[in-house]
């Protein structure tokens, strides 16, 4: 079992940047794929960036964020990063990290997660 600890959100202008940060304890986060989701009020989870567990670094992206929005492994903090760029006020949401450890790579459906952290709130706003 492991346990997921979000952190890095904050108030932001529209163009800025920020990093999350999910940190995992119990067990190591390379045993699971790993994903950030992110929930507006009144607005279902949705899928926002995703890691292949172990060693392989696929990485996958929704639409809304690719080429924005980075995520990656820090193995000696045993983290999972998701570098933002470009902010806008359509990213505002609470960020959450969700661990699955059956697949090897992320699903879209929040579903498909057994872990979740407690979440993180991004706000874009000028």
């Amino acid at each position: 079992q492991v346990q997921l600890v979000e952190s890095g959100g904050g108030l932001v202008q529209p163009g800025d940047s920020l990093t999350l940060s999910c940190v995992g304890s119990g067990t190591s986060l390379n045993y699971y794929a790993m994903a950030w989701f992110r929930q507006a009020p009144g607005e279902e989870r949705e899928f926002v960036s995703g890691i292949n567990r172990r060693i392989d670094t696929d990485t996958y992206y929704a639409d809304s964020v690719k080429g924005r929005f980075t995520i990656s492994r820090d193995n000696a903090k045993n983290a999972v990063s998701l570098q933002m760029t470009s902010l806008k006020p359509e990213d505002t949401a609470t960020y959450y990290c969700g661990a699955d450890p059956r697949r090897l790579g992320p699903s879209s459906s929040s579903r498909a997660y057994d872990y979740w952290g407690q979440g993180t709130q991004v706000t874009v706003s000028s």
